[in-house]
């Protein structure tokens, strides 16, 4: 089983550790008070850890961190769809800054020979919009540091590596701005790059990957070197260039001169990059050179190359299956710390042992704070209202959540209801999937006459073109555009027909089409509107992959609550 402290996230990544020294003073606990006043508040900070915990679980994030009131507000806080929406426009900010900096490059045209001068913002305006950025960037790492715990701070390299990066981009902004923006080099321009790593899971894990496959793939490129070498030095023997005068010796003279050229046509001839022009010139000469050639790409490009791509693969297809595991994991950490916590409420006073279960009461509570779509709310409510019994037990508390792994389809808007047999046989036949491979091949007509006019005028000049004819078939095919869209509202309703965005964008794309007749360009492809409207779901790649999932064990699952840094549950 893999551990789940070696997927790095955002906030909360490898090896979280600490204890209950980072609980402020003050602070009731989970268990600390059973009776009298501070039960209404330790009811609150179980609802409270039990919400943040369920919300780590859907985020696949880690657990390890801190569980008081006020950590826990701050950890909502942060994770909030504004605060992450926030941060990341601040890093599209520092980076978007590159295209207006001086030197620039951003102007109208590419074209040397018209471009005009760039424009150069004064000292001090990207300055500026660059310390906002980094008091934004101080700020984040500041909360991480804080969640995570000092202990667990210095033995997280990203952390570390982020606040290292800031102090350095904070220092040399500060020499920028005494240098009256005058200075030669600017090193935080270089680091810029890392705050889109910092807070992205996903590169986090290539990066790891890639540094997992660096080994096997630079046994291969040792292989390719090998291989590179050999050839280069069988072809500066193979092309000999008697006389340098000799015009039919072309091959030595142009691709075999020495041996850095020899090295730079056979690595084109390998990456088959214009390949032609490195073997032409000796098999004009003779025939059997190809032999050369045939030999060098058999082995390079056929052998190492796809071996180097098939270990490529197999690493990131191994990593995949780690980190799908790495997050199963996490899911039923983070639900199981939810159950611990919540079952822990319905032990009053220690009389009842922990393990009891879960009031559905405190669940539905719990389930209305939580950061989630009202479409999984719906499922997990009604599939709670479908079982039997006072209370949850850690089995069914985790088949709740099973919804998560399905994604939520909405159905389509039911249809008008009409009356007369007529119209039920029209809305049925505008309706049906065969009439969007009608309009399929309209637009496939309307394309094929657009690509024969052009073909037939390809030699007149535009001003001198007749377009009369191809106006007026260009006016008809709107026309069945027209007439396909108010067919479709009369069949589907006009909230069925909006429900698809291709539905959306071919009728905005027939108004404007009304008033720029002579700018005709129809996409030829459409959408079906028709589907199973029964489906409700559809699997996630977690669930895809759950059969060769391992599911964690009950004694992992506690083991893993055991050594939680800041959670203290009953016994």
């Amino acid at each position: 089983m893999a551990d789940p402290r070696e997927e790095s996230e955002p906030l909360l990544s490898r090896t979280r550790g600490g204890s209950a020294r980072h609980t402020p003073a003050g602070v009731p606990s989970c268990h600390s008070v059973q009776v009298g006043p501070g039960a209404v508040a330790r009811r609150d900070l179980c609802l409270d850890q039990a919400v943040v915990f369920i919300e780590d679980a859907i985020q696949y994030r880690s657990i390890n961190h801190r569980v008081d009131a006020r950590s826990l507000w701050l950890c909502r806080r942060y994770y909030s769809s504004t605060s992450q929406w926030t941060l990341s426009f601040t890093i599209f900010l520092i980076l978007a800054l590159a295209f207006i900096e001086t030197p620039s490059s951003l102007t109208s045209t590419s074209d040397v020979r018209y471009r005009p001068a760039p424009w150069e913002p004064p000292c001090g305006l990207t300055e500026g919009v660059e310390a906002l950025c980094l008091l934004v960037f101080a700020a984040d790492v500041s909360v991480k540091s804080y969640l995570v715990g000092w202990a667990q701070f210095r033995k997280n390299p990203w952390l570390l590596a982020y606040l290292v990066v800031l102090l350095v981009s904070l220092v040399d902004w500060t020499v920028s701005l005494s240098l009256i923006c005058q200075e030669p080099v600017r090193v935080r321009r270089l680091l810029r790059p890392f705050f889109l790593m910092q807070n992205s899971s996903m590169m986090k894990k290539t990066l790891k990957c890639i540094r997992w496959s660096l080994p096997e793939m630079a046994s291969i490129g040792l292989l390719l070197a090998a291989h590179l070498c050999l050839f280069t030095m069988l072809g500066m023997l193979l092309f000999p260039g008697e006389k340098q005068d000799d015009r039919r010796d072309r091959q030595r003279l142009t691709y075999f001169r020495n041996l850095p050229e020899a090295l730079t046509s056979l690595l084109v001839l390998l990456t088959t990059a214009n390949n032609p022009d490195v073997m032409i010139p000796a098999y004009s000469k003779n025939r059997l050179y190809a032999i050369f050639f045939i030999a060098f790409t058999l082995i390079g490009s056929l052998f190492l190359m796809n071996l180097l791509t098939a270990i490529i693969y197999n690493q990131f297809r191994g990593y995949l299956m780690k980190s799908l595991q790495t997050s199963l994991l996490r899911r039923r950490l983070g639900i199981r710390a939810a159950y611990k916590v919540l079952s822990s409420m319905t032990a009053e006073g220690g009389a009842h042992p922990e393990g009891v279960g879960v009031k559905p009461q405190d669940f539905l509570q719990v389930l209305q704070k939580v950061q989630l779509d009202s479409d999984h709310k719906q499922a997990i409510t009604e599939k709670l209202h479908s079982r039997s019994g006072d209370l949850l037990s850690a089995d069914e508390f985790q088949k709740l959540f099973d919804e998560f792994d399905k994604r939520v389809i909405k159905e389509h808007p039911p249809r008008p209801e009409y009356r007369s047999q007529f119209l039920q046989s029209a809305q049925f036949l505008f309706g049906h999937h065969y009439f969007d491979y009608l309009g399929n091949l309209m637009a496939l007509g309307n394309l094929v006459t657009i690509c024969v006019f052009l073909v037939l005028d390809a030699h007149v000049l535009p001003k001198d073109r007749d377009d009369f004819v191809l106006g007026i078939l260009n006016c008809v095919f709107i026309l069945y555009y027209l007439l396909e869209m108010l067919l479709k509202v009369f069949a589907l309703g006009l909230r069925g027909y909006l429900v698809s965005c291709s539905n959306v964008f071919d009728g905005l794309l027939t108004a404007v089409l009304l008033n720029f007749l002579h700018k005709w360009d129809r996409r030829s492809h459409l959408q079906s509107l028709t589907g199973d409207l029964g489906a409700t779901s559809e699997v996630t790649v977690e669930l895809l992959f759950r059969d060769v999932l391992e599911e964690p064990t009950e004694e992992e699952l506690t083991e893993k609550l055991s050594h939680h840094p800041h959670l203290q549950l009953c016994r």
